[in-house]
C-alpha cells in the first residue's frame, strides 16, 4: 500500500502473477501425481482466501488497499482455475491472469490520479467526484466493472471459462466460489 504508484503496477500485473504461472509452469506438469492428490486441499485454501480477503477488502476505506486485497482473491480464483485440469479451467485462468494484470495496473493508475490530485486515499473524500472529473470518473467505472467481471468486460470471459470448469470438477466448490462475484461486486461498488 505504501509503494508509489508505479510499484503498485508491477506488483499488481507482474509479480502476483508469478505464483499462477510456477504452479501452470512447474508444479502441475513436474508434479501431476501430487498435484492431483492435494487437489482439495489446493481447493480449501483457494476458497478460504477468497472468501477472507473479500471481507477484508469490504472493510477498507482506502482506495489502493481495496484493489490490492481484492488482486488477491481474484488471484485465488485463477489458481482454482489451474486446478481443475480442464481445458476450459486452463483457459480461463490464463486468460483471467493477463485481463486481471491489465485491469489491476489500470485501476492503480486511476488512484495514483486522484492520489496527486487530492493527496488521499481515504474514500469519503471522493464523493461528487463525477462532476468534477467526468470522463476519468467514467474510465475509473469501466475499470471498476471490468475489476467485477461484468458481462462484456475481459475479467467476465476468464472467470465464466473458471466456473464452466469447476462445474465439470466439483458443483460444491463451484457453488462456494461463485459466491466471489456476489462479494466482488459488494466491495467495488
Amino acid at each position: 500500500m505504501e509503494a508509489p504508484t508505479i510499484g503498485s503496477v508491477i506488483l499488481a500485473s507482474l509479480l502476483l502473477k508469478l505464483g499462477s504461472y510456477g504452479f501452470l509452469r512447474f508444479t502441475i506438469p513436474m508434479l501431476p501425481y501430487a498435484s492431483y492428490y492435494f487437489n482439495y486441499v489446493i481447493y480449501a485454501l483457494c476458497l478460504s482466501s477468497i472468501i477472507y480477503a473479500s471481507f477484508a477488502t469490504i472493510r477498507q476505506l482506502d482506495m489502493k488497499r481495496i484493489i490490492a486485497y481484492s488482486s488477491i482473491a481474484h488471484m485465488n480464483i485463477a489458481v482454482l482455475g489451474l486446478f481443475t485440469y480442464s481445458q476450459a479451467g486452463i483457459e480461463g485462468s490464463i486468460y483471467l491472469m493477463v485481463a486481471h494484470g491489465l485491469v489491476s495496473s489500470a485501476l492503480f493508475f486511476c488512484i495514483g490520479i486522484l492520489y496527486d490530485q487530492s493527496h488521499t486515499r481515504l474514500l469519503q473524500y471522493y464523493g461528487g467526484i463525477s462532476m468534477v472529473m467526468p470522463v476519468f470518473s467514467t474510465v475509473f467505472f469501466i475499470f471498476t466493472l471490468a475489476n467485477i467481471g461484468f458481462p462484456g468486460t475481459s475479467n467476465f470471459i476468464g472467470e465464466l471459462l473458471i466456473f464452466v470448469g469447476l462445474g465439470h470438477r466439483n458443483s460444491v466448490i463451484l457453488f462456494v466460489a461463485s459466491t466471489s462475484l456476489v462479494l466482488s461486486a459488494i466491495y467495488s461498488l
